[in-house]
């Protein structure tokens, strides 16, 4: 490398690198961190899954009997759970003495390994979607926590693709509705049927976009500490303007607009944990099940879904399998988890399982982990599903 070539990489480089220590401390920390310095000292563990990827699990001991896990969303980690301090649900859930456990999937910051593949150059490593963190992952993690505890059976808090691998893993695993014993769906995503602009369009011209990631060779998108994801932290943490562009007018169309819930100064300490990165794979899968209208397995193509799954279309997920307790947990203005989608898998899943429906209008897909007011409005319903599952 030239030193010419040095002096430009510094002289981009140094300023994002310099302008990223002003954030606020919470940006910075990891889940251990933020554990510590709300009062409650965290375990780690490494789960490893029967396909060889190492995934980091996160424990706070608590002094409630039986385990309660949490399963983040897509292109996001455990991370998502904590950064509220002591408003998030994990320091929510450890302070009132429940034995909280956070898991990962593959391809976040906690789900970088692997007993084989390196996902820096090795591009088998990226060959997942949804289906893998629940076929794979959950099963890895809630085995590990019963294994650890001793209990025979878990209970599990799901925000989007955290509530889609669960449906994954429930309908073609059904032994583990034994192991699940309730399960609360935070923002469930299935089904994409109604989705709207702009979330729609995106959906429509996604086979396009896969083609373009495709023929670039990328296979991990927004990968941490990568210079498009410091760029993206740069641009997005610069106070009200940052705010304004980046949350208001970037992220909330695709999400629900909702700014009162994430204040700009908090909007700081998000970008400095969120995305966490995922797969091209998995984002063509929710395209799939936007455009296909059904909630399936990945489609490969009629020749390779044959050799898969003997038969030429990729099957659709038997929701009818799913015996678990659940609850189903919906905002009014989630633009990616919408009502009419909800009462489709509603009508699919055996049991009647219980629907509540958020009473601030405006809450939409975020406000579900990082809403300021999440204590008034989403807690209480979250602890009186947590002793219905304890006591049935």
């Amino acid at each position: 490398m030239s030193a010419i070539t040095i002096k430009v990489i510094l002289l981009i480089t140094l300023p994002v690198s310099l302008a990223l220590q002003t954030r606020p401390e919470d940006a910075k920390l990891n889940f251990t961190e933020l554990g510590a310095k709300y009062g409650h000292p965290v375990e780690e563990y490494d789960v490893v899954t029967e396909d060889g990827y190492i995934l980091t699990l996160f424990h706070i001991p608590g002094e409630i009997e039986g385990p309660v896990l949490l399963m983040h969303g897509i292109a996001d980690s455990a991370d998502t759970f904590i950064i509220r301090g002591n408003l998030s649900l994990v320091i929510t859930l450890a302070d009132k003495g429940y034995d909280v456990w956070a898991g990962n999937t593959r391809g976040n910051k906690y789900g970088r390994r692997h007993k084989y593949l390196n996902p820096d150059t090795d591009k088998e490593f990226w060959d997942f979607s949804f289906h893998e963190a629940g076929f794979y992952d959950l099963t890895a993690t809630v085995d590990y926590v019963l294994e650890s505890t001793g209990e025979e059976s878990i209970r599990t808090i799901g925000h989007s693709q955290g509530t889609t691998a669960h449906f994954v893993l429930l309908s073609t695993r059904p032994e583990y509705n034994e192991k699940i014993k309730g399960f609360i769906a935070l923002a469930p995503v299935a089904f994409l049927n109604n989705v709207i602009p702009p979330v729609s369009t995106v959906t429509k011209v996604g086979p396009v976009i896969n083609a373009f990631l495709k023929s670039l060779g990328i296979e991990e998108l927004l990968r941490d500490h990568s210079a498009a994801r410091e760029l993206i932290e740069l641009i997005c943490s610069q106070g009200i303007i940052s705010y304004a562009l980046c949350y208001i007018l970037a992220v909330s169309p695709f999400a629900g607009f909702d700014p009162k819930r994430i204040e700009s100064d908090f909007w700081e300490v998000i970008t400095g944990h969120y995305p966490a990165a995922t797969s091209r794979k998995s984002l063509v899968h929710f395209d799939q099940v936007a455009l296909g209208r059904r909630f399936a397995n990945y489609e490969y193509g009629p020749s390779e879904n044959f050799r898969r799954y003997k038969l030429l279309r990729a099957p659709s997920y038997n929701l009818g399998e799913i015996t678990t307790k659940v609850t189903l947990v919906v905002g009014q203005n989630d633009a990616l988890s919408r009502v009419k989608d909800v009462d489709i898998l509603r009508s699919l899943l055996p049991g009647d399982p219980k629907y509540h429906l958020m009473e601030p209008a405006l809450w939409n897909h975020l406000d579900f982990v990082w809403a300021n007011d999440m204590d008034k409005y989403l807690y209480p319903y979250i602890f009186s599903s947590l002793e219905e599952f304890e006591f049935e």
